[in-house]
């Protein structure tokens, strides 16, 4: 990978579109990549946290990775997320993102049995990396749902020898200190994308290149009028911007978690069906109490564009 190949702007980790029932409904990806498109995403970060990946099958995994990849024809790079608790697994999932034309692949580490070293996650991430030998390979940390809290820093530095598709790291976790680090040791080898959306102006102020996120699907405007500021060196205007966002994501997780950040997609015309078990549907007293709640804090007006909050620069 080379610099011109980084992943600098904003990318949608996207969801996995379903009917009630819970069964795919890849007919609405094509929807969803226009909206993206339309609304100047960086690129999509499919099957990851947001996609409900480790509910799927490894065939519907596949078939969601496929859908997204065709619909984005070329126009928006795919990072197809195929962390798996089978390292085997994760290594095909990986061959098929290769072989259907993705932009490159992530992975979680496994989380049952968790590599107990460095070096062991090391080692787990290039067999799964060496199934897609030609494509980028994003490592995907997030140590709240994985239970993965080793040295990060010391990982970069040995995972720079081992693992020659090694293109980046998202990195979502609070701890903006380790991040720093990170992009520190990594001296612009890497592709540094940061994975908290509540704390995005911090993460780009520790130097990412770019961010992966799930509220970028449905409160995109605000994000990139953001990222506009930063560059702009106004930091007050991206400030105001964070603070918007923080709004938002409380009040959406308030009212439903994982669930309630997929009802979103509805409220803005996209409905992308309900979340899989384990995970509860909000059902529709929970939706209709999350409408009422981000309709009372504004979000349509400056969350969507269309107010006077989301007019200035």
């Amino acid at each position: 990978m080379t610099r011109r190949d980084l992943l600098t702007g904003l990318v949608a980790g996207v969801h996995t579109p379903m009917h009630a029932d819970g069964s795919l409904r890849l007919q609405r990806v094509g929807e969803i990549v226009e909206h993206l498109a339309r609304e100047g995403a960086a690129g999509i970060y499919a099957v990851g946290s947001t996609g409900e990946g480790p509910s799927l099958t490894n065939r519907e995994r596949r078939a969601v990775a496929k859908a997204y990849v065709e619909a984005a024809g070329g126009r928006l790079p795919v990072i197809v997320q195929v962390g798996h608790n089978s390292v085997e697994e994760a290594r095909r999932l990986a061959g098929h993102a290769q072989r259907i034309g993705a932009f490159g692949v992530s992975a979680t580490s496994p989380a049952y049995f968790k590599p107990d070293s460095v070096e062991a996650l090391v080692e787990c991430m290039a067999r799964v990396a060496g199934g897609a030998p030609d494509l980028p390979f994003y490592y995907y940390h997030i140590p709240a749902l994985t239970g993965i809290h080793l040295d990060l820093v010391e990982w970069i530095e040995l995972a720079l020898e081992r693992i020659p598709t090694l293109a980046g790291i998202k990195y979502t976790a609070p701890t903006v200190d380790e991040f720093q680090a990170c992009v520190d040791v990594a001296g612009g080898r890497l592709n540094m994308l940061y994975g908290r959306d509540e704390m995005l102006l911090a993460g780009l102020m520790a130097g990412a290149d770019g961010a992966v996120g799930s509220t970028y699907n449905f409160a995109m405007p605000l994000y990139q009028r953001l990222n506009a500021a930063v560059r702009a060196d106004d930091g007050a205007s991206a400030t105001r911007r964070q603070s918007l966002a923080v709004r938002m994501i409380r009040v959406v997780l308030r009212h439903g978690g994982n669930a309630a950040l997929k009802a979103m997609m509805g409220l803005i015309g996209l409905d992308c069906g309900p979340v899989r078990p384990p995970q509860a549907p909000l059902g529709a007293e929970g939706l209709a109490r999350l409408r009422e709640a981000v309709e009372a804090i504004g979000f349509f007006e400056w969350g969507r564009g269309s107010g006077p909050e989301a007019l200035d620069p």
